[in-house]
């Protein structure tokens, strides 16, 4: 009976979903066309590349929870995505209007098995934050120890399951076409939607947040997660320490070059001591509290990394600072995902001149982003991708160059990535590459 009933509601959620795909569809079509007027050559990829972005914004902002999630993970991705389209799909905000405290306190009880006013002392009915997968509300444990109390929204793990087949059947049609077909959009669907699924279980998140414990034991005094109170969570429900702090791009004008360190630290432990990361760290997820300790949250999407990681970064960074053509060439085909039809001898001449203008600059001068963002729009151009490890540690430098350019802006990354992988290397027996960023690292 349950089912007959949701049929109206699923009818209505498929029709909405196709009027946003032909609108977004025809608004695209006319966008093309205005840039063909509007913009000179240089400039006319960059807007198309922006006008993707922000139709598939605005189309996910749309259609409601799940796909503003999806389009979150896909911000991590920019392996498949221009930077155009990645800046938009970070704008994507997930503040939805806060379900009803009396779904809370159904949710809560059928949880935990007991009534909210035996489990808690006291539990605000307004959240402090709703966003699309859950809300939180600041609670009292007996004995008066603070609390934030996270709760899955009401069904939204049937609304990610059942929008996840629709994405899924649109991939299958679309991967009908060749040329598509070659850019695995089932693969890639699965991939996002898997990601997505995985966060209506809470428990996975309680593990991640035990996880990084066990993983920064001795380093509480400088980096920390949120403790879980395990007594008080299960699928739907996590309780763990209300933070209290002020996030990293609020902090106030002026260099923080301890808090900046941590950044950097934190993510360089994640990627290559424990092969274990956080797959969505920004600066909204970071909070600076008393004697500049870092506290990281929002632990839902993580991504273990393959033990080989290490070896594909190092190789890179060897190929990229001395190697010659052949050598990147060589790299791209032992280490990366590449599709049929690869031009490989006009890819080999765009891989020289990136690599020349690379060594043409200054290690002072090296911008990171920037440095990763040409060989990915070189991987795009080409189909040619680094496996999905190798993408999410890229792009955990990336941020923590960012963050550190806000906090610290005269420290330079690539040696301070240098300084911390020269112990790494020793330790796993790995040749140190003859670099000027390694010779200035073991000096």
């Amino acid at each position: 009976m349950r089912r007959l009933l949701r049929w109206p509601g699923n009818v209505l959620h498929v029709v909405h979903l196709f009027l946003v795909v032909v609108l977004g569809g025809l608004l695209y079509a006319l966008g093309r066309l205005g840039t063909l007027f509007i913009f000179p050559r240089a400039r006319r990829a960059r807007a198309v590349g922006t006008l993707r972005g922000w139709l598939l914004r605005r189309a996910m902002t749309s259609l409601g929870a799940t796909f503003i999630k999806m389009g979150q993970v896909m911000s991590t991705r920019p392996d498949l995505f221009s930077p155009e389209v990645i800046a938009q799909l970070r704008r994507l905000q997930d503040r939805l209007p806060p379900f009803r405290f009396a779904r809370v306190r159904q949710l809560v009880e059928a949880d935990l098995g007991a009534p909210l006013g035996e489990l808690f002392e006291h539990v605000e009915p307004r959240p402090v934050a709703a966003a699309s997968v859950a809300q939180v509300h600041r609670a009292r444990l007996p004995g008066g120890r603070e609390v934030a109390l996270q709760v899955l929204r009401p069904d939204v793990r049937r609304q990610v399951e059942r929008d996840g087949k629709l994405l899924l059947l649109g991939a299958r049609l679309l991967a009908l076409h060749p040329r598509a077909r070659l850019s695995d959009p089932v693969g890639h669907l699965r991939h996002f939607v898997d990601a997505i699924h995985e966060q209506t279980d809470l428990r996975h998140e309680a593990d991640n947040y035990r996880r990084f414990h066990a993983n920064f034991a001795g380093w509480q005094e400088r980096v920390t997660f949120p403790e879980v109170v395990a007594s008080h969570s299960g699928p739907r429900v996590l309780t763990m320490e209300f933070i209290h702090g002020v996030k990293v791009d609020a902090l106030p004008p002026g260099s923080h070059a301890r808090v900046a360190e941590s950044v950097r630290q934190a993510m360089f432990k994640m990627c290559f001591d424990d092969g274990f990361m956080h797959a969505d760290l920004h600066p909204g997820n970071m909070f600076v509290r008393g004697d500049d300790q870092l506290v990281i949250i929002d632990v839902g999407l993580c991504k273990e990394l393959h033990e080989d990681v290490l070896v594909q970064f190092i190789d890179m960074s060897k190929c990229l600072s001395m190697g010659d053509p052949d050598d990147l060439v060589g790299h791209l085909r032992r280490f990366h995902v590449y599709l049929d039809g690869v031009d490989w001898e006009a890819l080999r001449r765009d891989v020289d001149a990136f690599a020349t203008r690379f060594r043409a600059q200054a290690i002072g001068e090296l911008d990171y982003g920037t440095l990763i963002n040409e060989m990915l729009a070189l991987g795009r151009r080409y189909h040619v991708r680094p496996v999905t490890d190798l993408t999410m540690v890229l792009v955990g430098i990336v941020t923590s160059q960012g963050i550190g350019k806000m906090l610290q802006p005269e420290v330079n990354v690539f040696a301070e990535l240098a300084r911390y992988l020269m112990p790494v290397l020793m330790r796993r027996n790995e040749r140190i590459p003859e670099t000027a960023q390694a010779r200035a690292a073991q000096a």
